[in-house]
């Protein structure tokens, strides 16, 4: 048994716990061959999309067949490296985070062959939802029905236990009670009462879950995301948040998959607060390679609307990567809405509140969770980026394009890999229907698409989607062929006036050297005559060279990508 597995499992479970070890030594027996190396994890070529696996409708075929025909299609195979499917499994609510059966992919969505057909034209990023399973998920079943094996697979909680200080992400009950063999019993649900937590205290709810981690590296998942991972871990009295287990089982999951798939990344998804993000980093060769940058979309959105970077640059200033094994997950979007704790501690409350006001403006709306004092506040903003970074009706079509992918463009230059949601990708407007007819403010930015109904809002040449579509997939093209934005290129933010510019120094290990510099404001800006020292620059975007002392002009919503002549 390798040693660093045999002390996680020990600082778990306070025992050496003889069937997970033995689960595990099978794993490890089974390992696979693999020439990668932690240096040649990602590159500048990354760049991911973040997709529902039946996003896209076509007759005759699967959705997952029909997406990977519209992407090639679209001349995307190339421009985006990896496709992230969101939960593809058969599920019972929250668009795919109830999971029924972990090892199967649901028949409306299509089958393991088509994601292998997708598999060879993009590499591949899987969910695992691991904190919780859909009450009708077989495991659940025979826990209610009293089957010995499957006792202690969920957490039964007496109700008249104190449970305030339990962390809550959504306005829901904590517990929801079941009618079981034994009785009714008030079980731990987190998120809602179709998705039941899983007990990790039972180490045979923790092997389980690394074999169907290992499982989908192994059908092809270059990356893995551990969803709602800071919940993992249940100990009543504490706030039942990245505690000590957590990290522990994260390191866990991380050696095994070093062991039996090397090469595989391993992604938390924690949308917390920056700092209690950052930790999941570990010592930086031992837990997540990967975090998100939960911060980057409210910041990005604070920013743009207040005209005022100081905030913005002040966290880009702060954010280093742990180790050259280690590097950030950029995104704006998601299926979920903007998560708003990721600004505590960054934003004071009153610019918050403007944000929470914009939203409704701009016809979204505000998700809250319950406090420990009882109080319901503002946790997650839902409509689409292109939304939430709009000027409003009052500004023009073309200025809102620009604006929204000044944005993006801000993304693609940080240090780290990007990832592009799909809806962001094509400029999709709200979709009130989904979100009346659902009851759930999430599908605001879930829309799904028929093809003829893509094809005809990108064939519009002046319309909304198509300039966003082509304004994006510029940016990508564009982006791929630069050394400096590899995602352990180093990273510096510039020193610009903070009344609307942002810009970052790129630097590679090889040297190559770009500055990326974005104007977040309606109004143009100027760069003075030697600003960069009286260097040379060639814009890899506009195709123009900015010569020794010539001064550089910054439209409104403008984006230079400026590489050293």
């Amino acid at each position: 048994m390798d040693s660093q597995i045999a002390e996680l499992v020990q600082s778990i479970y306070g025992g050496p716990e003889s069937e997970l070890l033995s689960g595990l030594q099978v794993l490890l027996d089974s390992a696979s061959i693999s020439e990668k190396t932690d240096d040649e994890l990602w590159n500048e070529t990354d760049v991911v999309l973040i997709t529902y696996a039946d996003q896209i409708r076509d007759d005759g075929i699967s959705p997952l067949h029909a997406q990977r025909r519209f992407l090639i299609d679209y001349g995307l195979q190339g421009t985006l490296s990896c496709v992230h499917l969101l939960p593809f499994c058969p599920y019972t609510s929250d668009d795919g985070f109830s999971v029924v059966d972990y090892l199967a992919v649901d028949e409306a969505s299509g089958d393991w062959v088509d994601i292998g057909e997708l598999g060879r034209s993009f590499d591949l990023m899987f969910d695992l939802v691991l904190n919780h399973a859909s009450q009708k998920n077989k495991w659940f079943q025979e826990y209610l029905s009293g089957n010995p094996s499957y006792a202690n697979f969920f957490i039964d909680v007496d109700p008249n236990l104190d449970l305030s200080m339990v962390v809550r992400p959504r306005s829901l009950p904590l517990l929801t009670k079941f009618a079981t063999s034994e009785g009714d019993k008030h079980i731990w649900t987190t998120f809602s009462d179709d998705q039941v937590d899983l007990n990790y205290a039972n180490p045979k709810v923790m092997l389980q879950m690394i074999q169907v981690l290992v499982e989908y590296a192994r059908r092809g998942a270059r990356i893995i995301r551990l969803d709602a991972i800071a919940f993992l871990w249940k100990e009543i009295g504490t706030n039942c948040l990245h505690l000590p287990q957590t990290h522990a089982a994260v390191k866990l999951m991380r050696r095994v998959l070093d062991l039996v798939v090397p090469g595989t990344i391993l992604l938390t998804e924690t949308n917390v607060p920056h700092e209690e993000n950052l930790s999941y980093f570990g010592e930086g060769t031992d837990e997540a390679h990967m975090v998100y940058q939960f911060s980057l979309p409210p910041l990005l959105m604070d920013a743009i609307h207040s005209g005022d970077t100081s905030i913005l640059k002040a966290w880009l200033s702060e954010l280093h990567p742990p180790s050259s094994k280690t590097t950030f997950f950029n995104f704006t979007a998601s299926h979920d809405g903007i998560g708003v704790r990721p600004l505590e501690g960054l934003v004071p409350d009153e610019r918050l509140e403007k944000l929470v006001n914009v939203v409704r403006e701009r016809g979204g709306m505000v998700n809250t969770r319950r406090t420990a004092e009882g109080q319901d506040r503002a946790y997650e903003l839902n409509l689409t980026y292109f939304s939430a970074v709009s000027g409003g009706e009052e500004e023009s079509s073309e200025m809102r394009v620009r604006r929204f992918l000044a944005t993006q463009a801000l993304m693609l230059s940080m240090q780290g890999v990007p990832a592009v949601y799909f809806h962001s990708l094509v400029g999709s407007p709200n979709d009130y229907e989904g979100m009346r007819t659902s009851g759930q403010n999430r599908r605001i930015n879930r829309y799904k698409y028929d093809r003829e109904e893509i094809d005809i809002a990108l064939s519009e040449k002046n319309g909304v989607q198509r300039r966003v579509f082509d304004g994006y997939r510029r940016l990508l093209e564009v982006r791929r062929n630069q050394k400096a934005f590899h995602p352990n290129a180093t990273q510096e933010v510039l020193d610009l006036p903070t009344d609307g510019l942002i810009g970052l120094k790129r630097v590679s290990k090889t040297g190559s050297t770009l500055l990326a510099i974005i104007n977040l404001s309606g109004v143009t800006k100027i760069l003075p005559e030697g600003f960069f020292g009286g260097e040379s620059f060639y814009d890899e975007l506009s195709e123009e060279r900015i010569y020794s002392g010539q001064s550089i002009e910054m439209r409104p919503y403008q984006v230079r990508w400026l590489s050293k002549e």
